[in-house]
């Protein structure tokens, strides 16, 4: 299957995207420029992701305006048609291409856009952008207002008196995916999927970590998937207690766990997944007491993921479940109620139960309203669930246990019903991870 996301789509996400801003606003959005990796060579290009949910435009050096005056309108700026430097760099769409293809309103050269804009922002009240991320939007504006101001003394007229932060209202439109964006999101996870079955029949002692990533990067490419949603950690042994871990450079042990936490991101949307299997196939007994009890604490956590419930929820459940089991083996001290209230389990479950998911591997939208409360799930948020237990190699416990690290992660679509897990075709019960490590 491959998703594609339709040019209409983008059309009415900026349509959407409009009708939020007040009378006689501007939004500003500028895509991403390339940025040198040493010398004369850049790193792999990666659009911004909000002006990539508003164009599905992925080249360099772009910025949309959208314009809510009397007449509504889109406008692009982006860098012309140029043979010379497409001979060297590939091809552009060019500006006159771009009203077409891209179905926005009108199109210019990005070389204009310091000129063009003070007449743009000529008789509006406001301009939104993304505080904080696009400095250089901000300096593209207070000249653009600058000059009105000056214009002011003769005319009149005053620049637009207001700037807004545009992240408020892309988060919230962000956090819930239409039915094409989790359609991508499908296909990302399908691929992701994939790629994880792959290295648990490759996976064996005396194999490296990155030979691991290959083996990821592979799968991810070979089926439209170019890159990795972000850095991919591969870790054996005490390794996996490393939350970021990615140097990937160790050798695989006999008797160890490897954690592996990646994902492949298809046409901007990445998977989230998390799978700790045994590297020769076979839990241990110390293991297999462990992972059980981060699994059952992930089945905990997706009974709370349904509408009306909220992150909250499904934390409280998976953190009760790795309190009460590791104060049942002696890991935590105290019985389980004076235990959980005394938040002992976060020494050994470290980071947070999940996070939303979508264009970027931490994706936008808000955890808590206005009032502090947290936001209730609803369809059409897609998060990831991954509790996990980490015990280094010095913790004071009893020896068997040190040096283990387990996490489990799968990509959930909230639904009317409940939930869609994205990412279930990965093996995650030990009998299907031993099975299907096997070959069976």
């Amino acid at each position: 299957m491959t998703a594609v996301t339709s040019v209409e789509e983008f059309a009415q996400r900026r349509q959407a995207l409009m009708k939020r801003l007040p009378l006689g606003a501007v939004a500003i959005i500028a895509g991403n420029s390339e940025v040198t990796r040493s010398n004369d060579t850049e790193y792999p290009f990666r659009q911004n992701s909000d002006f990539f949910y508003l164009t599905g435009f992925a080249e360099p050096d772009a910025v949309l305006l959208l314009v809510n005056g009397e007449k509504p309108q889109s406008l692009l700026f982006c860098q012309d048609k140029d043979p010379q430097q497409e001979v060297w760099h590939g091809l552009r769409l060019g500006y006159e291409n771009a009203e077409p293809t891209l179905k926005v309103d009108a199109a210019e050269d990005i070389d204009a856009i310091e000129e063009r804009l003070p007449d743009i922002l000529k008789g509006m009240d406001s301009v939104f952008y993304l505080m904080g991320d696009q400095a250089e939007v901000g300096e593209l504006i207070n000249g653009a207002r600058n000059q009105l101001q000056q214009a002011a003394r003769r005319s009149g007229e005053l620049p637009p008196q207001s700037l807004g932060d545009l992240r408020a209202l892309l988060d919230d439109m962000r956090l819930i995916k239409s039915e094409a964006e989790i359609n991508v999101m499908r296909e990302s996870a399908r691929i992701s999927s994939n790629a994880f079955r792959r290295i648990m029949r490759f996976v064996e002692p005396g194999k490296h970590e990155y030979q691991v990533g290959a083996e990821l990067h592979h799968e991810f490419a070979m089926n439209g998937a170019l890159y990795p949603a972000y850095g991919m950690i591969c870790g054996g042994g005490a390794n996996a207690c490393v939350l970021h871990y990615t140097d990937n450079k160790d050798v695989l042990n006999d008797g160890d766990l490897i954690l592996v936490d990646a994902g492949a991101e298809y046409q901007g949307y990445a998977a989230d997944i998390t799978r700790t299997f045994p590297v020769n196939g076979k839990f241990s007994d110390t293991q297999r007491t462990l992972y059980e009890l981060v699994l059952k604490a992930q089945q905990a956590a997706f009974e709370e993921i349904k509408p009306g419930s909220n992150l909250v929820n499904a934390s409280n459940a998976a953190a009760r479940v790795i309190n009460d089991g590791l104060v049942e083996l002696g890991i935590i001290d105290g019985d389980p109620d004076t235990a959980f209230e005394a938040v002992r389990w976060k020494t050994y479950f470290i980071h947070g139960l999940g996070h939303w998911l979508g264009l970027d591997v931490h994706d936008m939208g808000r955890y808590k309203d206005d009032n502090g409360k947290p936001v209730p799930f609803e369809p059409g948020m897609v998060l990831t669930v991954e509790p996990g237990i980490y015990i280094p190699e010095d913790a004071d416990v009893d020896e068997k246990w040190r040096g283990i690290g387990i996490r489990i992660e799968d990509d959930l679509v909230v639904t009317a019903e409940g939930y869609e897990n994205l990412t279930s075709d990965v093996p995650k019960t030990i009998e299907e991870i031993e099975a299907w490590m096997s070959g069976k």
